[in-house]
């Protein structure tokens, strides 16, 4: 997949940005000048919102009344046109080739991404709301069934929490509809977490490949899904009483959690600053190889102002990493243009174009 050219209004702290793209493709510049906000206009592109806020409303810049990105996509020999725009008077409207979904879940994979950021540590000192999400994106990027379902969980799920929280607040308890929620809530996790096991086993070995990779050979990474193994249907019905109290569900496949661990202790607890830089970019660098071993395209790549949080050693292992064939097509932030320059390779001058901000 290849992101040709990328046309931003009102996003953000960006006014305009209208320009072509190489392969590689950095932004540099001082801090605030927009360079992260062009990542999450091209995140926007990938999956209808962005990376950094929960807010569609906060990505209009101020004093505006709406935004606007679209990009022209190159893929499997077709040219594609996707263009989001979102007034702030109004919704949120997503076309491809100027006809707009009539779900935005549609787009999810259309233009599959990766994105590395600084703040990718709450993947290991975060919640497991945090770490659910990783999988289910990369996940929903090559399986959208897989993605239907987790919505339709999701919904269930919310369905049964205001239930619980009727009664709690007085209402009678409607037998029939719980019932029928907890069977749909049971249904969809079972197919849940054969899709989150199934995505582990292919997972585990590109991770510890990149992990050996940046940090050498001499540490054990591995990853342990931690899920209810028994009857959700069952689970929901013997923690009705106690969720009836609290007013919402306590137990169940949105509770599943990942542990990271090396050596076989917990990262979070056992590992250095260090080991816990080289885990996360092994973990996006694996879910890089996983989508493109499911979808048989490239994905984008977006790395964002992370040199500065590096040593030489994994940003020259990195920056190896990456200029690799099989990587496609890199979007990089940083603050210092001639860092960029020295660290991109003599073989790479002529696919890579530096953007100064």
């Amino acid at each position: 997949m290849y992101l040709k050219h990328l046309k931003i209004t009102n996003f953000k702290n960006i006014a305009q940005f209208d320009q072509d793209f190489n392969r590689i493709n950095c932004f540099v510049g001082n801090n605030g000048v927009g360079k992260t906000n062009i990542l999450d206009a091209i995140h926007y592109l990938s999956f209808c919102k962005s990376y950094f806020t929960n807010s569609d409303f906060d990505s209009i810049k101020s004093g505006e009344d709406f935004f606007s990105v679209s990009g022209l996509c190159v893929g499997n020999n077709n040219i594609e046109n996707y263009c989001c725009t979102l007034q702030r008077t109004g919704k949120k409207v997503f076309k491809h080739s100027d006809k707009a979904y009539s779900r935005h879940s549609e787009h999810i994979g259309k233009l599959p991404s990766v994105i590395i950021t600084p703040g990718d540590h709450n993947l290991i000192d975060g919640s497991s709301e945090t770490r659910r999400k990783f999988v289910d994106v990369s996940i929903s990027q090559h399986d959208n069934t897989y993605l239907k379902t987790l919505i339709c969980h999701n919904k269930a799920l919310s369905q049964r929490n205001k239930l619980l929280k009727d009664c709690k607040s007085g209402a009678a308890l409607d037998m029939v509809m719980m019932q029928i929620v907890e069977e749909q809530i049971a249904a969809y996790s079972a197919a849940i977490q054969q899709k989150r096991k199934d995505f582990f086993e292919d997972f585990s070995v590109p991770f510890s490949r990149y992990y050996s990779l940046i940090a050498g050979e001499g540490e054990q990474v591995s990853l342990d899904y931690k899920t209810y193994s028994g009857d959700i249907l069952s689970l929901l019905q013997e923690s009705r009483d106690k969720d009836l109290i609290l007013g919402f569900t306590t137990k169940g496949t949105h509770r599943d959690d990942l542990v990271f661990c090396l050596n076989h202790n917990p990262v979070k607890t056992f590992g250095s600053q260090g080991q816990q830089k080289t885990y996360l970019l092994a973990l996006k660098l694996a879910q890089f190889d996983y989508l493109c071993s499911k979808l048989k395209t490239k994905p984008l790549l977006m790395i964002d102002d992370i040199f500065d949080k590096l040593d030489f050693q994994r940003v020259n292992m990195l920056l190896k990493l990456i200029a690799d064939k099989r990587f496609g097509q890199i979007f990089i932030t940083d603050t210092h243009q001639s860092r960029i320059e020295e660290l991109i390779d003599n073989e790479l001058r002529d696919c890579t174009k530096i953007f100064k901000l």
